[in-house]
């Protein structure tokens, strides 16, 4: 059925339906952990909220994701189902960019416009009387209510974790492009270590981050409470981990399929879609290193 030339439409799914319910159930407990942990409430409810919103979430996955492996194995999918799937797979990178440059934007406005105009810069530093001993500075540990939002003792040494993290997940950028080579030259005993390394990387990664987020809570105060700097910080990061997270889960569902004898050097779009989102993650780090962590 691989060489048809008409289009194959699949039958009707439940997955879509379950996957709208799954994100909506996650992102209200998301949202309702931000909004309570920020005004001090429990968060005990929402966390349940949450977690049993990504275990909905992730049977979608596994259920979905198995079906699609499932047709493809048995042939089903045509040359045009195949570019279908590469431009899916471009379309949702591109709208994952643009999902970071809107945190990334809002970074940078807070730091080169509102807390300037907060300290009486430029013509709408009028808004200095409503605070008049603030002083701009960037990374914000004064905020200008520190009554209401105290600012952290100090901010994360970028040349500890967060370089550690950068080694990382550069090396596993590198990694994969080597398992992805050696798929290419049907190397299976190559392609599954380097795949395995990868996947290594990937959990390293997310190990030190919430080793870095522990610091931060517990010997910094610096938190999503603590003003802008706290609140930007923990967008960015927290967003591209789960990220990484997602890609981890994806390199190693890849590593099952390739313990199974899948893929093969002419077809293996599954392993270079998710290779692809890692090399985004591993992209959008390095624009975190710098501009969170260093600038």
């Amino acid at each position: 059925m691989s060489a048809q030339q008409s289009y194959y439409v699949p039958a009707q799914s439940k997955w879509p339906i379950v996957a709208s319910i799954g994100l909506c159930v996650t992102m209200l407990g998301m949202g309702s952990i931000m909004t309570n942990g920020s005004a001090g409430e429990s968060t005990a409810s929402s966390w349940v909220l949450f977690l049993i919103g990504a275990t909905i979430m992730a049977y979608m996955l596994f259920g979905w994701f198995g079906h699609v492996i499932h047709e493809s194995r048995t042939g089903m999918y045509s040359a045009q189902m195949d570019r279908s799937f590469r431009w899916g797979m471009m379309w949702f990178i591109f709208s994952e960019v643009m999902f970071f440059a809107a945190f990334f934007g809002a970074l940078f406005y807070a730091r080169v416009f509102a807390v300037p105009w907060l300290g009486g810069e430029g013509d709408k530093g009028s808004s200095a009387m409503l605070w008049p001993g603030f002083e701009a500075t960037w990374p914000l540990l004064k905020n200008p209510d520190e009554g209401l939002f105290p600012g952290p003792t100090q901010v994360i040494d970028p040349w500890a974790l967060p370089l550690l993290n950068t080694i990382l997940l550069v090396s596993s950028s590198v990694t994969v492009t080597i398992a992805h080579k050696a798929l290419k030259n049907n190397e299976r005993y190559k392609l599954t270590l380097w795949l395995a390394i990868t996947v290594l990387l990937g959990v390293a990664f997310l190990f030190f981050q919430a080793e870095e987020y522990i610091e931060a809570y517990e010997h910094f105060d610096l938190t999503l409470a603590s003003g802008i700097y706290g609140t930007t910080f923990f967008m960015l990061t927290g967003f591209h981990g789960a990220h990484v997270t997602l890609g981890t889960l994806m390199l190693f569902i890849m590593l099952l399929r390739v313990r199974k004898g899948h893929f093969t050097k002419e077809q293996h779009f599954g392993f270079e879609a998710a290779s692809w989102y890692w090399h985004f993650v591993d992209v959008v780090w390095l624009g975190l290193f710098v501009f969170v962590y260093i600038l």
